[in-house]
């Protein structure tokens, strides 16, 4: 199959994914998790909803959420029928197939059976590692696109290279920031984003109490803090180190802005919490930041590994001359 045709392919599963996504957190967001009841998949036992903005919006995240799981489908047979040679795409399309399975079946379960708030976090979690994974798609298959594009002129161009410390910063930032997403999200099914009014400060205080959603909200703060932190560094050496590079240094570049953007719909969540629709508008935007910074370190986590890779296996004998 042509690589136009799985481009396209690729972006509509990413795009549905991120539908799925965005219309999860408008259901947190709005309340609207049992606006079908208890009923699953039908609602209130029938398969048009009633007019009820919750059963609405709970019966539309429904719907949305089984296209994106019918996209990561055709996805997942067109990149192992015709990519073979691509393992790194086989892979991404597989792993968008299975999360998004995952969470649609955490989902249901939501409805049917009463479900803590960390088990419904990582619901959250699980819908990001799926939108994430299809982001890895539609970057790589760019990636590919623009390889063969450039195949002729590289041809006899030296391999650049990526260290491992380097790679493993890179990691170890992608799996904090799946930790600071949860704490997110448990924030948010814990109905603790009023713990701490005012920003920067928590309720007037540097360091409040660390009990309830006081607690909570305090602890997210501080992680999202470290975090801006560790992504400004990988996105300092991703541009300062890797010359050679473009792809690196401009996943550096995005993730570091990403971040700070990601800090500033934070802020602006906790000071408008009583505007309801600016609040909600801004914790759709805090979503969608976060989404595409994760998925973007997803990929350059995948990148910094093959390129450690290609510098190992390069790397001359010991002993013999350079």
């Amino acid at each position: 199959m042509n690589t136009k045709y799985l481009k396209w392919l690729s972006y509509a599963s990413c795009f549905v994914m991120f539908l799925a996504t965005l219309g999860g957190s408008v259901v947190t967001k709005t309340e609207s998790g049992l606006g079908c009841g208890n009923d699953w998949p039908l609602c209130y036992g029938k398969f048009v909803p009633a007019h009820t903005l919750a059963s609405m919006i709970e019966y539309s995240h429904r719907a949305v959420s089984g296209a994106a799981g019918l996209f990561s489908l055709a996805a997942f047979v067109a990149f192992w029928l015709y990519r073979k040679n691509r393992k790194d795409l086989q892979l991404y399309s597989l792993l968008a197939l299975i999360f998004v399975m995952v969470q649609a079946v955490m989902g249901a379960m939501a409805v049917i059976y009463p479900t803590s708030s960390a088990v419904m976090a990582l619901h959250f979690g699980f819908s990001l590692i799926a939108f994430a994974s299809s982001i890895m798609l539609v970057l790589g298959v760019r990636q590919e696109e623009r390889g063969q594009a450039g195949a002729a002129s590289q041809a006899h161009a030296p391999a650049a290279r990526v260290s491992k410390a380097f790679r493993n910063l890179t990691w170890l930032a992608t799996g904090y920031t799946y930790i600071v997403v949860y704490i997110g999200a448990y924030v948010s099914h814990t109905d603790s984003a009023g713990g701490c009014s005012g920003w920067p400060l928590c309720n007037g205080q540097l360091v409040p109490g660390l009990s309830g959603g006081e607690g909570i909200a305090f602890i997210h703060r501080v992680a999202a803090a470290l975090l801006l932190v560790v992504i400004a560094t990988v996105g300092h050496f991703a541009f300062r180190k890797h010359p050679g590079l473009p792809e690196i240094r401009k996943l550096g570049v995005a993730a570091t802005l990403l971040v700070i953007i990601q800090v500033f719909t934070g802020a602006t969540i906790v000071l408008t919490l009583n505007n309801y629709h600016v609040y909600l508008f801004a914790s759709l935007a805090h979503i969608i930041v976060l989404a595409a910074l994760f998925g973007v370190l997803c990929y350059l986590s995948v990148r910094t590994w093959q390129l450690s890779r290609t510098a190992e296996v390069q790397a001359p004998p010991a002993g013999k001359a350079v």
